[in-house]
């Protein structure tokens, strides 16, 4: 298989250690002063500086008002800073990115205040993915956080470490990261757990498992398709299962898509990323669940053994689908992955999966599409998503559409033929193969930023991660 530059997997799970050293208690160390102002306090703030100060942030045309400014304000032999966000009341968990990408090496503490969720993005900020770099980015030293509320800094460390570990697997090509790869990732972030693994490849998943199987026929025998699972947690406690779209590479298969929609489908695992990521976080924080991590992986290539337009193919639950596009491959694996997951009788059941271009076209890049079978759910996973400052966007299962999911001559088709509705009509697919009675969320995200923001660079990201480990810790919660 592919492992060009000298890549392996373990290059994503390796760097998450480099996080702890950059947020560290506050115990009276020296550490340069960071204040925040925004467009409302600063005129205040300003009153009380030295004429020195006044005339550089002047000469600076500082005013408070510009979001991520900043000036650097002479003290003897070393600085304190100023910065401008947007509200310094209530800060983001971006607010501080911008200075720790900019700020020279050092120990800082915001000099009133603590960061909160702030420092999230003062260790993002410092992440970078440069596996494939002959010459690596300049180091300046790390910009070191001082914070007073020491017990947040392993949970805040191992939310940095999460997310990297989406924006590097989905970041790595994709002639470096197929099925066998991606096993590989699964097996390197749960054994520090003690899960247990099992991996259902060949004749075993064309027998259990067919849509999975048929989805990546096409591939080589060394991007050969396969269900990965993995188990943590006290068998007595409630069953959460966890389920991630791992395709990881989608050509379209026979209904192949144009170069410019193929350009980026190295991301197309972009699910099964955030599924391992939630499922290390719940099991690091070691909430009373017992979980269940799916990731049905495959590559959706082109070749004799590929899947048809109008094949019809039989779901381990048992219904026959139509395939009307081999283009919409995501829902078909999940849909044996859901089977699975429901047959272990789990009371709740969250899936990720960066499944449908009609979900980017109706909310753009950053607000994942979210549904669910249980208003109740929605509204915690709403709530989750507020506190966690990490957005979801309600979408409709709405019935009247599941008619677009007709077959003439089968149970269901895998796609509608029509251009409208393609998220919800995707959605309801899904909830074909989710028994009444079990909580299911559904999750359309793009994993993804096509432009960079601070502490969040172009490329692979986590959106939607933070939001269901909020539900999940609040749902489930520790004693």
């Amino acid at each position: 298989m592919a492992a060009s530059n000298n890549f392996s997997c373990r290059s994503a799970i390796d760097r998450m250690s480099d996080f702890a050293p950059l947020l560290i208690a506050d115990r009276g160390q020296k550490a340069r002063a960071i204040h925040l102002v925004d467009k409302l306090s600063f005129p205040g703030w300003l009153k009380g500086r030295s004429a020195e100060d006044k005339a550089l942030l002047a000469a600076h045309r500082f005013d408070g008002k510009t979001g991520f400014a900043h000036v650097l304000l002479p003290r003897g032999g070393d600085f304190e800073v100023v910065g401008a966000v947007a509200n310094a009341s209530s800060l983001s968990p971006w607010c501080l990115a911008k200075l720790a990408e900019a700020l020279p090496g050092g120990e800082y503490r915001l000099a009133w205040g603590e960061p909160g969720k702030a420092a999230l993005g003062w260790l993002l900020a410092q992440h970078r993915f440069d596996t494939f770099r002959k010459k690596k980015e300049a180091a300046t030293g790390p910009r070191v956080l001082v914070t007073g509320e020491p017990a947040r800094i392993d949970a805040t460390v191992r939310m940095a470490e999460a997310t990297a570990l989406v924006r590097d697997l989905v970041n790595t090509p994709a002639g470096n990261l197929g099925p066998a790869e991606l096993e590989t990732a699964v097996r390197d972030r749960v054994s520090r757990f003690g899960a247990e693994v099992r991996v259902t490849s060949g004749d075993a998943l064309s027998t259990g498992f067919p849509l999975i199987a048929a989805v990546g026929a096409a591939a080589t025998r060394d991007r050969a398709p396969r269900l990965i699972e993995a188990e943590y947690g006290d068998p007595k406690h409630p069953r959460i299962a966890i389920i991630g779209k791992g395709v990881c590479f989608d050509s379209g298969g026979l209904d192949i898509k144009p170069a410019s929609g193929m350009r980026l489908m190295k991301k197309d695992m972009g699910g099964a990323a955030h599924a391992l990521a939630l499922f290390g976080l719940v099991a690091a924080e070691r909430l009373p669940v017992r979980l269940h991590l799916l990731i049905p992986a495959v590559e959706n290539a082109v070749s004799g053994a590929a899947l048809r337009p109008g094949d019809i193919v039989r779901s381990r639950q048992g219904l026959q689908v139509e395939i009307d596009n081999t283009d919409a491959e995501g829902r078909l694996i999940l849909a044996d992955a859901l089977t699975r997951a429901a047959e272990d009788k789990p009371e709740l059941m969250i899936d990720f999966a960066t499944l449908t271009g009609a979900a980017r076209v109706a909310l753009g890049p950053d607000l994942p599409a979210l549904f669910a079978n249980q208003d109740e759910l929605l509204e915690r996973l709403e709530a989750a998503a507020k506190e966690a400052d990490d957005p979801l966007w309600r979408m409709p299962l709405w019935d009247g559409y599941d008619d677009m999911l007709k077959s003439d001559i089968a149970d269901i088709a895998n796609a509608t033929g029509s251009s409208m509705a393609g998220c919800i009509t995707a959605a309801l697919f899904l909830r074909r193969f989710v028994p009444e009675g079990i909580g299911w969320a559904h999750l359309d995200t793009f994993a993804w930023r096509p432009k960079g923001k601070p502490g969040r660079p172009k490329g692979g990201d986590a959106l939607g991660l933070r939001a269901a480990f909020s539900l999940l810790a609040g749902r489930y919660p520790i004693g």
